[in-house]
């Protein structure tokens, strides 16, 4: 509550965040082990104003953003988006009670509890209120069709518009019928409540409070990951190595085709990303991996990570084999794993290497792999 009313904050997810170039949208990328949205969701759990949160997200990731949120115990319902964010607030605006409406993007994850704060005490003294930054470039403007004539704008009078953005319910709900029934379509709610006659205080933002949009705005991560694999060797079996058929009397024996280079990669990075290994994701009980091509799994593993927003830096896999001889091949390794992860085979090594007869590997009773990559994400 403040001032005796409901505080109600929106935060926006059902973007599809296409410019980020992951399969996931952005709100659902982590930083530091938490998505963004539960960042961009924790300052108002945290704010002891706000009573209530109402997360919109698109309806195919609906249930995500539910889940993601059931920690918070503010946090309300999960309504569906519209196509464009504008149909989006509205639908969560048509939920909201009368009182005060924060509304915030739930690409914004690091939002802080003093901006919060300015944006409700304005809303409540003028009835519309956003966080904004003084811009720090100059600003230029077209006057013509084309760039060949334009003016300088006062930057001392230019802001960049942030969330969240406040209002008093009853203003922002006139503001948006109004734009609806001239079918309107602004770009943010202050927008929309200057349009409809209303006046829209300007608090201090922070040039922390950025919008996760590219892939540059997320902050660079690097982990390790390594792996380490081991087949019996057996007659009846083809050998398959990095996804080249290697000509031998005996092959790897396993439940996909065995390719023990590529299967030390995949936990590699499967571990990077702190998400397990092989077995779990493709476990040797599921008949739908028997015999399979591990570069198909190697495909399904890097999908794994950038769902995660990783990607792989570099890769170097260490083959043990005493026989046979892998030299002839190794270029050829490289290029395959290269193509399946969408690299450079600059940034694949692969390399062999005899045990000189030592143990199993020397006794030619099977073949071990190491590897040891690098993931980034942002």
């Amino acid at each position: 509550m403040y001032k005796g009313r409901k505080v109600t904050a929106v935060v926006t997810a059902a973007g599809s965040g296409r410019r980020m170039g992951t399969p996931l949208p952005k709100q659902f990328l982590k930083i530091g082990g938490k998505t963004v949205l539960e960042k961009a969701v924790e300052p108002f759990e945290a704010s002891e104003h706000v009573d209530e949160i109402i997360v919109v997200g698109s309806s195919e990731f609906l249930e995500l953003c539910t889940g993601l949120c059931r920690q918070f115990s503010k946090f309300s319902r999960a309504v569906a988006g519209g196509k464009e964010r504008q149909d989006s607030v509205r639908n969560a605006l048509n939920l909201v009670e009368d009182g005060y409406v924060l509304i915030h993007d739930g690409a914004r994850p690091y939002v802080d509890m003093e901006t919060i704060m300015r944006v409700l005490e304005a809303a409540a003294g003028t009835g519309a209120a956003v966080a904004a930054i003084p811009v720090k470039d100059t600003v230029r403007q077209t006057r013509g069709g084309d760039n060949t004539d334009s003016i300088t704008l006062p930057r001392d009078r230019l802001y960049s518009v942030q969330t969240p953005q406040g209002f008093d319910v009853a203003l922002i709900r006139e503001a948006y019928a109004a734009a609806e029934g001239e079918g309107f379509l602004g770009t943010d709610d202050g927008g929309l409540a200057e349009r409809a006659g209303h006046p829209v205080t300007i608090v201090e933002g922070s040039y922390r409070n950025i919008k996760i949009t590219t892939q540059e705005d997320l902050p660079m991560e690097t982990r390790i990951g390594t792996g380490f694999d081991v087949h019996r060797l057996t007659e009846g079996r083809k050998l398959v190595l990095c996804g080249i058929e290697i000509p031998f009397e005996k092959g790897l024996l396993g439940h996909s085709d065995a390719d023990v280079a590529v299967h030390a990669l995949m936990d590699a990075m499967l571990g990077a990303a702190a998400m397990g290994d092989i077995g779990r994701h493709f476990p040797d009980t599921d008949d739908a991996y028997k015999g399979i091509s591990s570069m198909i799994l190697l495909q399904k593993v890097r999908e794994l990570i950038e769902q995660e927003g990783f990607r792989l830096g570099n890769a170097d896999i260490t083959i043990m084999a005493q026989r046979p001889k892998l030299s002839p091949y190794i270029e050829k390794m490289r290029t395959n794993i290269a193509a399946v992860l969408g690299m450079d085979a600059g940034s694949i090594n692969v390399k062999a290497t005899t045990t000189e007869k030592l143990g199993f590997v020397g006794r030619q009773e099977g073949i071990a792999a190491e590897a040891v990559c690098t993931i980034n994400r942002g």
